[in-house]
């Protein structure tokens, strides 16, 4: 099929079939496009559209992303997962306003925190009805699957392969709805389970469809045992039932969110109450959870200990304070640490 044909194809299936009625599609500016695709990034529509409502009514535009705390970015991003997204869109946000104008060309997007060329692309035909091609996940897997091309996508051989396909099809007019359209056919029709080749506009060509073998694309990745941490957080109350938390370091795992103070072990928890002088009038270990991240899996054990006196312990500059319940559910929390202060208002 020439690039053509599978534009054409796409578009008029696009034409009738397509979602046209997304939050980010109304109202359109790059603003509104960067902020949905960074969000969408290995998250699913469904689940952001709530979030990003939340964020357009916050901050309404890019302006008022750059002036915000950090803290109430990652507030409203609780839940949301991969931080480090929302971390680098306040700075680039920032970045943004300082220079007084939405970059429109690949290298200054390329060259701006959070933005890779899937998302430079995205924002430039989207936003800026520009021909460049995209790649996220959705794509990726229209592209393996029409194409038939073996192995893993994160292959660099593999990916390169596929940007080159992508760019070929890629058309320089309609780019904006071209690109909506292929992301939408992978969202859509082209789904990951149960397929439905039935009613897509490229079935005539798509060799894993005329293999019967769709499952088999895209090529899942090399599987391999997710290494387990074990950690203990410490869930300390005082007398007004008052929680203390302390603020993570910017980068690294729920970087800058507020958490329960981090022990290797539950002899390392008791030295630190002993040499913190506090008063301990109730201790309980509580169950061991777990929660999986893409590279490893965190047990860990909460430790319940009362207190009467909120001690002079608490480190200066923010780092660590005593919260109660209200001014909990306003911070930026980790899901795990969310639900554990809520198990235990």
């Amino acid at each position: 099929m020439k690039p053509s044909n599978f534009q054409q194809h796409i578009l008029a299936w696009f034409d009738q079939c397509g979602r046209k009625d997304l939050p980010w599609q109304k109202d359109l500016s790059p603003y509104r496009v960067w902020l949905s695709e960074t969000m969408l990034q290995q998250t699913q529509v469904v689940t952001v559209i709530p979030y990003f409502n939340t964020f357009i009514e916050k901050f309404p535009d890019i302006e008022s992303l750059a002036n915000a705390p950090v803290d109430e970015i990652l507030h409203l991003w609780s839940g949301l997962g991969y931080y480090a997204r929302a971390r680098n869109l306040h700075k680039t946000a920032k970045l943004i306003t300082r220079q007084g104008r939405f970059p429109d060309t690949l290298n200054e997007l390329l060259d701006l925190p959070g933005i890779g060329q899937s998302t430079a692309g995205a924002i430039l035909s989207i936003a800026f009805n520009k021909s460049y091609p995209i790649l996220d996940g959705n794509v990726k897997r229209v592209l393996t699957r029409f194409k038939a091309i073996s192995g893993w996508p994160g292959n660099s051989a593999v990916n390169k392969e596929l940007w080159a396909i992508s760019a070929r099809l890629t058309p320089t007019t309609r780019v904006a709805d071209y690109t909506q359209a292929i992301m939408d056919l992978g969202a859509t029709l082209c789904t990951r389970s149960k397929p439905n080749c039935g009613i897509c506009p490229l079935k005539a060509d798509c060799l894993a469809r005329l293999a019967g073998n769709m499952a088999s694309f895209p090529t899942p990745k090399p599987a391999k045992t997710l290494p387990i941490k074990q950690i203990v957080f410490l869930l300390l109350k005082d007398a007004s039932n008052r929680t203390l938390l302390e603020k993570r370091p910017p980068t690294g795992i729920w970087g800058g969110l507020w958490s329960l103070p981090e022990f290797d072990t539950f002899e390392a928890v008791q030295n630190w109450c002993l040499v913190s002088n506090i008063d301990i009038t109730n201790q309980q270990t509580l169950a061991t959870q777990r929660h999986t991240f893409s590279h490893y899996h965190l047990d860990y054990t909460p430790v319940l200990i009362q207190i009467n006196n909120p001690s002079n312990f608490v480190m200066e500059a923010n780092h660590s304070v005593w919260y109660k319940a209200d001014q909990v559910i306003k911070l930026g929390l980790a899901t795990p640490i969310k639900r554990l202060l809520q198990q235990k208002h």
